[in-house]
């Protein structure tokens, strides 16, 4: 589950990045590397199915509720490091940035709670 939830992510990462970069012109593509993004979706993935397994495990009752909760703040909070970024003094259009990689991140919690009802039955 973790691992397909993460791919999925990862390829809506990339094709949004495509999709971004065609639209605007801003070519972000040496800071949010491709092969970066599908790893990162993929990683959330796998560490999202592991947080699951754990809280469902410990916590029969509420553990699912509890992950959803704990997802969705990770997700939100975790968009706090492209506003922080640094980018190089020779980037163009720098201001966009946050435009592109924000999305992106709610990507695997979006894939993962899409394609849980397929995998997890109860």
């Amino acid at each position: 589950m973790g691992l397909v939830s993460g791919v999925l992510a990862g390829v809506a990462g990339l094709i949004y990045q495509r999709i971004y970069t065609n639209a605007l012109g801003a070519d972000f593509s040496t800071i949010a590397k491709p092969v970066n993004i599908l790893v990162v979706c993929v990683l959330a993935g796998l560490l999202a199915s592991i947080g699951y397994g754990l809280l469902t495990k410990w916590l029969p009752r509420a553990g699912e509720i509890i992950f959803n909760f704990l997802f969705a703040i990770l997700t939100f909070a975790s968009i706090l490091g492209p506003f922080a970024t640094k980018l190089p003094l020779e980037i163009e259009m720098p201001e966009l940035f946050p435009g592109l990689t924000v999305p992106m991140h709610f990507f695997p919690a979006l894939a993962w709670f899409t394609l849980k009802p397929l995998f997890i039955k109860k």
